[in-house]
């Protein structure tokens, strides 16, 4: 993929150039406390893990993944410099994983920046830190999961503010998925093996057997699927928007 490094350093510095790492990191990390210590009562457990931190994580990626993801395609296309980034000696493919990338580090970096929880719970106690790193894992997969669907619908629109709407429901969509209660709604007029194949698409699911430190390959192939198969149809997207 010819270009796709200097893509990446293009598009993860422009995040630290604006307050929009800044002001990303900050919320991140101010509502991650506060669901761990408040809304968890992380305390109150007596338990030395980061079970509740790791509970919120797909509610807190809800909302603050497509706010990553909105600007990937949307800011491209509405300023005119799409046509500029594919003009330039570069592959599209390298365009897109580039880009694609470089907001998955940024995600990244952010999540890496929790460390002083995990440092406090190893202060407290004696946790299984093998469970921890396995959440943390499984934590990174799903963010770019939810970054991969984000930016597929960036490059559709020219609105970031309609990108990251219909983001968070699609988004929403995979995390429901498994859930009883929709899957009982569903169960009434779709045979059952579609309704298994619906909740096989549970992000909470999926996530939930991670964090608890159970590493099954299915698991993380699915997450490693849904990135991959997303950030192709960005691509095809992309080329397909090209010429308007």
């Amino acid at each position: 993929m010819k270009g796709l490094l200097p893509v990446f350093r293009r598009e993860l510095s422009g995040y630290f150039t604006t307050p929009v790492a800044l002001v990303f990191i900050v919320i991140f990390l101010f509502l991650a406390g506060v669901f761990t210590f408040q809304l968890g009562a992380f305390f109150e457990r007596g338990q030395a893990d980061l079970v509740v931190f790791f509970n919120f994580h797909p509610w807190l990626y809800l909302f603050l993944i497509p706010a990553v993801s909105m600007r990937l395609w949307a800011e491209e296309r509405k300023t005119g410099t799409i046509e500029l980034l594919l003009t330039l000696p570069i592959s599209l493919s390298a365009a897109v994983v580039g880009k694609f990338l470089a907001a998955w580090a940024f995600a990244g970096i952010a999540l890496a920046l929790t460390f002083p929880l995990w440092i406090t719970t190893n202060y407290l106690g004696n946790p299984d830190n093998g469970v921890i790193l396995a959440g943390y894992l499984g934590s990174f997969l799903m963010a770019g999961a939810f970054l991969a669907i984000g930016s597929c619908i960036s490059a559709t629109t020219k609105s970031q503010v309609i990108a990251f709407i219909v983001s968070v429901v699609i988004c929403l969509l995979f995390m429901l998925a498994g859930l009883k209660e929709v899957q009982g709604f569903v169960s009434g007029w779709l045979p059952l093996e579609a309704v298994k194949v619906i909740g096989s698409f549970s992000f909470l699911s999926r996530f939930e057997a991670i964090s608890k430190g159970v590493l099954d390959l299915r698991d993380m192939i699915f997450f490693g699927s849904i990135i991959a198969v997303f950030v192709a149809a960005t691509g095809v997207v992309v080329n397909m928007k090209k010429a308007e």
